[in-house]
């Protein structure tokens, strides 16, 4: 007789089925655990200690530190399941912070919370999830996994679109994604606020967090001169026609599509164009030449069936996202002796070096993450009056 499979799509009945949820302190994730537990399963909780939670106590929309930790703690207790804490920071410094600085420093745009996704909260706390003998790692993140009938699981855009995380575990591997489960997938942010009411949680309005947990009030500039004393070099803004219009006191303070606070004065709107961090310069120029029509990846994370070297030579329909607050657009995916090219349907603006670009099956709603990889940086060339004749800008 074939067991039936419970609410988590697996072949055991929720008492034989230990669940570690990872308790955040918010919202999301005390509504997991404490669902898992209403269901009838054997939960534990488990919260990472991530970083210096002094800083972070009284802080609003700070997470994994101070009064997250606390409060996850009071949730699983009102819950009634066993709770630990545990100190990831050195793991979290090495893997998420050092290598954010980094980035920086070399006129990236890094998205932190995909390395920690990838590399502390789903590597190392699976592997503890598996010394507990759990069958599942539960999570609060917006994203639906699915059975792909393969002995594999698929990963989906959640049903909130507007609360959709898919952007952010595209690297999550393949043998990770078979022991996650997210059961916030099917639902919206109302809907697991009424939850959280309905089964007692103190923290039922409590606000998300907003910030990169650990940078306070968005000051990426802050965060990295303080790791990285004295590393930040000042040198030129340059027009993309080659005149120098300024000077700046690090790459570290610009993004690319950056209009705002340049500290230069102009005729015409002027926007950071590329990073030059080899030589400290930051490119500027007009709106039209942050247009984008193709894109090159590196630290591919793939999770579709194709692999990536049996692509057609015709290339692959597809969708993308190179920013979490954009929805996915068509493209075409095509394999060639440097690696994977992306070609967009349409230009797109504000493409990043450092910044993740996922790769969807469609632009539809609720279609599958196929993987996705880190925006390479695009050869560049300014005037030969103004710099070298080719460059590698960011």
């Amino acid at each position: 007789m074939t067991t039936p499979r419970n609410s988590l799509d697996i072949a055991k009945p929720p008492a034989a089925t230990r669940v570690v949820a990872a308790m955040s302190g918010g919202v999301d994730s005390s509504v997991v655990a404490a669902l898992l537990k209403r269901e009838g399963y054997d939960v534990i909780g488990v919260t990472l200690q991530l970083y210096d939670h002094g800083a972070a106590v009284h802080r609003a929309g700070a997470c994994c530190a101070g009064q997250d930790i606390h409060d996850a703690r009071r949730v699983a207790e009102a819950i009634g399941i066993p709770h630990y804490v545990l100190d990831y920071e050195s793991r979290f410094r090495d893997a998420v912070i050092e290598r954010f600085a980094e980035s920086y420093l070399a006129g990236e745009t890094p998205i932190p919370c995909v390395e920690c996704n990838r590399t502390v909260k789903f590597r190392d706390l699976l592997d503890l999830a598996k010394e507990l003998g759990a069958d599942a790692l539960a999570t609060g993140h917006y994203v639906v996994s699915r059975d792909l009938g393969n002995g594999h699981r698929g990963l989906f855009r959640a049903a909130d679109m507007n609360r959709d995380q898919s952007y952010f575990l595209y690297a999550t591997t393949q043998e990770q994604l078979d022991l996650l489960r997210f059961p916030l997938g099917h639902v919206d942010k109302a809907q697991t606020r009424a939850l959280a009411a309905e089964l007692g949680l103190a923290i039922a309005d409590k606000p998300d967090s907003q910030d990169i947990c650990f940078v306070p009030n968005g000051r990426y500039a802050d965060v990295i001169e303080r790791l990285k004393p004295g590393a930040a070099r000042p040198g030129d803004i340059v027009h993309l026609d080659g005149r120098v219009l300024g000077h700046h006191e690090g790459v570290l303070h610009y993004t690319v599509g950056q209009r705002k606070g340049l500290g230069i004065s102009a005729a015409e709107p002027l926007y950071v164009l590329r990073l030059d961090a080899d030589d400290a310069r930051v490119i500027v120029g007009p709106r039209e030449a942050l247009s984008v029509r193709e894109i090159r990846l590196r630290d591919l994370n793939w999770l579709g069936e194709t692999a990536p070297d049996d692509l057609p030579p015709e290339g692959l329909d597809v969708a993308v996202r190179v920013r979490s607050t954009r929805a996915p657009r068509e493209a075409r995916l095509f394999r060639d002796a440097e690696g994977l090219r992306i070609e967009l349907a349409t230009d797109e603006e504000g493409v990043s070096p450092g910044q993740a670009c996922v790769i969807y099956a469609d632009a539809g709603p609720g279609s599958r993450v196929l993987g996705g990889g880190t925006i390479l940086r695009r050869p560049f060339a300014l005037p030969a009056a103004a710099a070298p004749a080719t460059l590698a800008l960011s």
